[in-house]
């Protein structure tokens, strides 16, 4: 009886089960909770907490005194009182609106011109991107004091140079503009900082095939340029729109936001800490200014969603 030798089986390899995930272990998932549960509740506690409240205050009266139960609640009265018998609130949305139009054309332009210009790599260029973001850097509060020593009608530069006596932040028919000037020199680093990295991020390759078609360098960045930096453009239409409602630190240094600088900002602060202390009556002042932000946000969403559906 002979022998036979069998030949051995190929072993068969065990393929990983199909759509089983690898789970974290517990210290990476308690990282994890951590990192987004504390940021959370943060944003809930500091931003939409205090905005509720401010929304449920807006219908009552309260001068901060006593229990909570001592509130009057007056139902849409102080939003009745601040479009009819409020005399600061319609010169307020002025300055506003003004504010809001000076940024767009002048701080605005400039810094995006600033930019096309730096974004050359010309020589030094690293020195005047610091110098002009400079004054990003430093609060609006500080800025005024800053240009107190231009604007002073003893000591002014200005009027020391021209020998004139001009009350640049007392005079209610000038001091909006000597204001926006000063803002304008703090917000035109941060528009060139933002359209400078927009600039960076442009393929390369766009310019030069515009190059090869013989279009100039105007035609270049109008045409092919700045149509590709549009969620830069939107960025920016959102920082200006903010950064004119907020308007507030520069002028309650001056004057507390009165005698021709009157903004929403300063009128909700003089309510709710100034002399008045009319919590009610500041809330809903806050509610109208956060409302109106809340259109441009929103318009900025959508608009961003809409081209993250396209792609």
């Amino acid at each position: 009886m002979t022998h036979i030798d069998e030949a051995p089986q190929p072993t068969k390899e065990v393929a990983p089960a199909q759509g089983r995930e690898k789970k974290l272990p517990a210290r990476d998932r308690a990282t994890v909770i951590t990192m987004v549960v504390v940021p959370l509740v943060l944003v809930v506690l500091l931003v939409w907490v205090p905005a509720l409240l401010s929304v449920v205050l807006s219908f009552g009266k309260w001068n901060g005194f006593g229990d909570l139960d001592t509130i009057e609640w007056v139902g849409v009265q102080n939003y009745e009182d601040i479009f009819t018998i409020y005399p600061a609130f319609w010169p307020a949305v002025q300055h506003n609106l003004i504010w809001l139009g000076f940024l767009f054309i002048f701080p605005t332009i400039l810094g995006m011109l600033l930019a096309v210009i730096l974004d050359r790599e010309m020589k030094g260029s690293r020195f005047y991107q610091t110098a002009f973001y400079m004054p990003v850097v430093l609060s609006l509060a500080l800025i005024g004091f800053i240009w107190q020593l231009f604007y002073s009608r003893d000591q002014g530069l200005i009027n020391q140079i021209f020998n004139s006596q001009v009350d640049w932040y007392g005079d209610p028919d000038i001091n909006l503009w000597a204001v926006l000037l000063a803002t304008a020199w703090r917000h035109t680093g941060y528009i060139m900082l933002i359209y400078l990295a927009g600039l960076k991020g442009v393929d390369a390759s766009l310019r030069e095939a515009a190059a090869v078609d013989g279009a100039s360098e105007v035609k270049t960045f109008f045409h092919v340029i700045f149509p590709v930096m549009r969620p830069i453009n939107m960025v920016v239409i959102v920082i200006v729109v903010i950064e004119s409602l907020r308007a507030f630190d520069l002028v309650w240094v001056i004057n507390k936001g009165r005698n021709g600088l009157e903004v929403i900002g300063a009128l909700v602060a003089q309510n709710v800490i100034g002399e008045a202390t009319r919590y009610g009556f500041g809330s809903a002042l806050a509610v109208i200014m956060m409302l109106i932000s809340s259109i441009f946000i929103t318009l900025y969403l959508r608009t961003v969603f809409r081209e993250e559906r396209t792609r």
